[in-house]
């Protein structure tokens, strides 16, 4: 099994980056500059026609979509325990977990910082305001989650649900209320950032505005 992962710091392409540091997989890691604009050149947008980052080549095939990237990843390396062994107690609710920061995190942060780009900039604070209830909306169920004495979201095991959601999380910090003001968030945020994995996630991407 080969990997290569386009990323750009700090982007959706920081959940895959950490997933493959933490399962310490050999992988290639290529820089793709957001700044730049190098999502949109023509070599880029061969791999990856939708402009968007990340891209895994995979065995030599190109696949996107972050939320997908993680659950293949587990899939691919059931040893490493990154998900719920099918049949599980814990599956389905990590199947939902994961729906649920994709369908419902991840296009309200895109409106968060989008707003003014993706659609009328006349109603860009609209936009923003409603992005900013969903998001917040998010961090209250996670924090309830958390407040039965588990320490991931899903049961007391690390998943692909905590990469995903630790990135979404950090992704708030410049926000009116980041994840990290809440009571239960705070605490696991703290120990989500102290691993290994990812201080070194950290290191590799140049990143050091999100650490304890």
């Amino acid at each position: 099994m080969t990997y290569t992962l386009y990323y750009s710091p700090g982007a959706a392409s920081m959940a895959v980056h950490w997933m493959l540091i933490e399962m310490q997989l050999p992988f290639e890691a290529k820089l793709v500059s957001i700044d730049a604009g190098e999502q949109r050149s023509a070599e880029y947008l061969k791999l990856n026609p939708s402009g968007r980052i990340p891209t895994l080549m995979i065995d030599g095939a190109p696949r996107t979509e972050s939320t997908a990237l993680l659950m293949s990843l587990a899939e691919r390396h059931p040893d490493k325990g990154l998900a719920p062994t099918p049949g599980s107690a814990a599956r389905a609710e990590w199947l939902e977990t994961m729906i649920y920061l994709a369908n419902t995190v991840l296009p309200a942060m895109r409106d968060w910082f989008y707003a003014g780009k993706d659609g009328d900039p006349a109603g860009a604070e609209a936009v923003q305001a409603l992005a900013r209830r969903r998001i917040e909306g998010a961090w209250d169920l996670l924090d309830a989650r958390l407040s039965d004495g588990r320490s991931h979201l899903v049961g007391h095991q690390l998943s692909t649900a905590d990469l995903l959601g630790t990135m979404l999380m950090r992704w708030s910090r410049n926000m009116p209320r980041p994840a990290d003001t809440w009571k239960n968030l705070a605490p696991y945020i703290r120990r989500m950032r102290s691993m290994p994995s990812f201080i070194e996630l950290n290191r590799r991407e140049g990143l050091t505005d999100w650490s304890n």
